[in-house]
């Protein structure tokens, strides 16, 4: 679905992805992780088009990304969430959700936008009441409010970033299951962006390492965390619990 070959970003004389290629079938969930400043965040944006690649090709079922702006990206389905949800407070969470279906699909109707936007709530959890408002949601609401805009964007390949930041060991487990949902429920496929590696680790089908913008490793959950240099480099004293979680993922 997704086939990415040679890409490369440098910002000056820091180079913050090198030569990085990797592919994503149709229904994968591709775990991507690495140490903080090892390129993650700026894969995502050259994905989807907020930063254009100094090198190298993005095709997303044969068509050509590299370069071509967010607004065109998401209209070929790439949509995304973010670290920090940073929701319009003065609309309400339908309206929210309703103004990324207007902008994230290929025209869109009134009457579409808003039967997207009742079907991504249904989806995440949250309320269809459409008076509900930003403030009364708690760090776990906020996020699934980034996954309902997103949806609302009707996506072929979602990327999620760090859904679980800041949640609680309950939420995290939620939200990762909501991921799992997504996919299996709306054939969604998913490139996820994780720091909590135990409940990554059980959701995703494959990993692909990063460090100091390379590709170090790519593969299955078990052989990953036996990886001696992504121990090395990333699990650290996590190793442990970490690789348990893998192979009881397989």
């Amino acid at each position: 679905m997704l086939e990415v070959n040679g890409l490369v970003k440098r910002f000056g004389g820091f180079t913050a992805v090198d030569n990085v290629s990797f592919k994503v079938e149709q229904g994968e969930i591709l775990g991507l992780i690495g140490p903080n400043g090892s390129g993650k965040s700026t894969i995502f944006n050259m994905l989807s088009g907020f930063f254009p690649p100094t090198a190298g090709s993005i095709r997303l079922q044969g068509q050509e990304l590299a370069g071509v702006p967010p607004h065109a990206i998401i209209h070929q389905g790439i949509g995304r969430t973010f670290q920090i949800p940073r929701p319009f407070h003065r609309l309400s969470i339908f309206e929210n959700v309703a103004l990324a279906g207007f902008y994230g699909q290929n025209r869109p109707t009134r009457a579409k936008a808003f039967a997207s936007a009742e079907r991504a709530l249904t989806l995440v959890g949250l309320p269809l009441d459409r008076a509900a408002m930003v403030d009364g949601l708690g760090a776990a609401g906020l996020k699934k409010l980034e996954l309902a805009k997103a949806l609302a964007t009707e996506p072929k390949l979602l990327l999620a970033d760090e859904s679980l930041g800041g949640l609680d060991e309950h939420e995290m487990d939620q939200a990762a299951d909501m991921l799992n949902k997504i996919r299996n429920e709306l054939g969604v496929t998913i490139i996820w962006v994780e720091h909590i590696m135990g409940v990554l680790m059980r959701i995703v089908d494959r990993v692909m390492v990063l460090d100091h913008g390379e590709k170090i490793a790519e593969g299955l959950p078990s052989a990953i965390t036996g990886d001696p240099r992504v121990v090395e480099v990333y699990l650290g004293s996590d190793a442990t619990a970490v690789q348990a979680m893998a192979a009881a993922r397989g």
